[in-house]
């Protein structure tokens, strides 16, 4: 009997999976331990803003050079260093909310080394993974970013009130260093990696629709990934690409004021205990989870029966995500109950995360070559959706006080969930206007 293999690019798949959830429980985990910390050491809402969009500096700024770097050196090294580096930092840092200098530069080197994460992900996928397995493969990837999300809103709470906030820094450690040693043993470039069309495009380039006068280069074998010179112009002046940047910086703008925000809303908004509410915390970010993964299913069973082409699949998850969430965005400081607000925030970020298999995918339809590039290009603007989401969060509700408006009433928290509601619908109309599922750059 012959004997069955498990294919080498499922494992990269699957440690990739178990990589985002690691980082995710890491960020979800500063969230949570340092607001305790915070509030009980009587911190400003705007202070606290400030803090948790330290992050996203760092974060934004070695987007770009993260894809530059997989590109140049190989995202399996660069994605092993990244780990490295910030479970280093979480492991030495103290959490002290009077630290305010020490706490700043640790969370910008933690959002460096975070930066080189995504955009080297992308690359590895880009050579291991075939295109008509695309959807569902970034898919499942990304949903590690929300089973790690909703693991760190369910156990992390307990964690802080029996262990002190500063052992969530130590657990985020030993979990990104137990990820680091099974990246090191288990993952490899793809075997086929100097030949051009599986640098380019993994196994099964010819499923790609590509533009005619682009056909004869890639049949003729293009140029290899190692050599050939990045179109940085062309990449940041096409409307493609815009599209996705756009629809990236809304999904990020709402996923990330969601996720620093959430636990100070049913703490303050609420006046619900995070440790009271049992599993119900997490629910927002494991539906997100559940909706990642049908909508690359669903994307790539479209694609690979011909129900629709890979441009309109595109558009019509990101747009049934984005319009969705954005009713539930727009409703959610409506509910005043447990129930109302965790159901409004499971369907916000579900429908956002159904909507990735639309944008979050399309990197590697226009440009598999340079698809880690393109993420760190699109990831950035998220990164920055971050950095103002975050903080003005924080300076919208300190201005809220100053109108004489309770933390606890919906009319302080109304701004808070109506711009990412309405930045919604904007990237939905801009997606369809300018995006498409074909391969743009060789």
């Amino acid at each position: 009997m012959p004997e069955v293999r498990f294919p080498k690019r499922y494992t990269i798949v699957i440690l990739t999976f178990i990589c985002t959830a690691v980082c995710y429980i890491e960020r979800v985990g500063f969230s949570i331990a340092y607001t305790i910390a915070a509030d009980a050491a009587g911190v400003s809402q705007s202070s606290k803003g400030t803090i948790l969009s330290t992050f996203y500096y760092g974060y934004a700024c070695s987007q770009v050079p993260g894809g530059w770097a997989a590109q140049k050196i190989g995202g399996r090294r660069v994605l092993l260093l990244s780990f490295v580096l910030w479970s280093l930092t979480c492991a030495l840092v103290p959490l002290d909310p009077s630290r305010v200098l020490t706490l700043v530069l640790a969370r910008l080197l933690v959002g460096v080394a975070q930066g080189f994460i995504f955009p080297s992900i992308h690359t590895v996928l880009a050579q291991w993974v075939p295109p008509h397995e695309r959807s569902r493969s970034v898919s499942l990837t990304t949903s590690g970013m929300y089973m790690g999300a909703a693991a760190g809103m369910l156990l992390l709470p307990s964690l802080v009130k029996f262990r002190g906030p500063q052992s969530v820094f130590l657990a985020e450690a030993a979990l990104g260093a137990m990820w680091s040693a099974l990246w090191f043993k288990y993952a490899s470039d793809p075997p086929r990696s100097e030949h051009p069309k599986a640098a380019a495009a993994g196994f099964g380039e010819n499923l790609l629709p590509i533009k005619g006068n682009q056909k004869l280069k890639v049949e003729n074998g293009g140029s290899s990934s190692k050599t050939a010179k990045i179109p940085w112009k062309r990449i940041l002046v096409n409307l493609p690409v815009w599209a996705i940047v756009v629809n990236n910086f809304t999904f990020h703008y709402a996923l990330y004021v969601l996720m620093n925000w959430l636990p100070t809303y049913f703490e303050q908004g609420l006046q619900l205990s995070l440790q009271e509410m049992g599993s119900s915390k997490m629910m927002p970010y494991f539906n997100m989870f559940v909706f990642s993964n049908i909508g690359g299913w669903v994307a790539d069973y479209l694609i690979t029966r011909k129900v629709m082409s890979v441009t309109w699949t595109r558009k019509f998850l990101n747009t049934l995500g984005f319009l969705v969430a954005s009713i539930a965005l727009i409703a959610l400081p409506m509910f005043r109950t447990s129930t109302g607000a965790v159901f409004c925030s499971s369907v916000a970020l579900g429908f956002l995360a159904l909507g990735r298999a639309g944008f979050a995918v399309n990197h590697m339809d226009i440009a598999p070559r340079y698809a880690g590039i393109v993420m760190g290009v699109s990831n950035t603007a998220g990164t920055l959706a971050g950095i103002v989401g975050v903080e003005l969060t924080g300076q919208l509700l300190e201005a809220a006080k100053v109108a004489d408006y309770d933390i606890s009433s919906a009319e302080s928290w109304r701004p808070v969930f109506i711009i990412p509601g309405f930045l919604c619908i904007l990237s939905s109309i801009v997606f369809i206007l300018f995006s498409t599922g074909e391969r743009i750059f060789d």
